[in-house]
């Protein structure tokens, strides 16, 4: 069965080819504008028919609209991942999410728990790294725990510069570095430059929600 694996998320669109051995092959990552989501996979896909799709969504639902009416053209069955509030397998056990509603809790950190939970034996921390920081928390019986979303280290830095736009951008500062290696009184300069700290302080920015993440999966792990 040519079977494709889809991730639609708020910044690209991912696909890779599911292997007979059921884990995915080489990842692509295709342009995320509505316009040129059908291009992008006409060029990315093989041009045989894919038997199934499988499409996980956080985007904005024209978004998905977009890619569900691009695949179907080229795929014989979609079927689209929603978030359950319990989600039970033979050989799996169960996973139960921690939120009241269980719609709110996105597709793309529900199946990351499902895999988490089917390839642990303990308690785990997942932690993603996309447009947002998520963090979430899971024990070994397959019990949510609740998580966190934070911004990631570059939305942080877009978000830092569209608000202050006067701050040089970090090109900027890749430049003053280059102008100054070598010469004395580089690191009283660069200690003092404000944009060589943008990046260090939105990299910053997210240990410390790692770092409860870690504190709240030993006390689940010592229960």
């Amino acid at each position: 069965m040519n079977a494709w694996l889809f991730d639609l998320g708020n910044t690209r669109l991912k696909c890779a080819p599911l292997r007979a051995d059921g884990h995915p092959g080489d990842a692509l990552a295709l342009p995320h504008r509505e316009e040129d989501i059908a291009a992008a996979l006409a060029q990315a896909l093989p041009r045989e028919r894919i038997d199934v799709a499988y499409l996980a969504s956080v985007a904005h639902p024209a978004q998905r609209m977009a890619v569900l009416q691009a695949l179907s053209a080229r795929c014989g069955r979609i079927s689209v991942a929603r978030t359950q509030s319990r989600f039970r397998a033979e050989g799996f056990g169960e996973v139960r999410i921690a939120y009241a509603e269980p719609r709110k809790f996105g597709v793309d950190r529900f199946l990351a728990l499902l895999g988490a939970h089917a390839h642990a034996r303990g308690a785990s921390l997942i932690c993603g790294v996309g447009t947002a920081l998520t963090i979430d928390l899971i024990d070994a019986d397959g019990l949510h725990h609740g998580g966190l979303i934070a911004p990631s280290p570059t939305l942080m830095r877009e978000a830092l510069r569209a608000r202050a736009p006067q701050l040089p951008s970090t090109a900027a500062a890749r430049s003053t570095r280059r102008r100054y290696r070598g010469r004395a009184g580089f690191r009283r300069r660069r200690r003092g430059d404000r944009a060589d700290r943008t990046q260090p302080g939105a990299r910053g920015g997210s240990p410390g929600a790692r770092r409860r993440g870690c504190c709240c999966t030993a006390a689940a792990a010592r229960r």
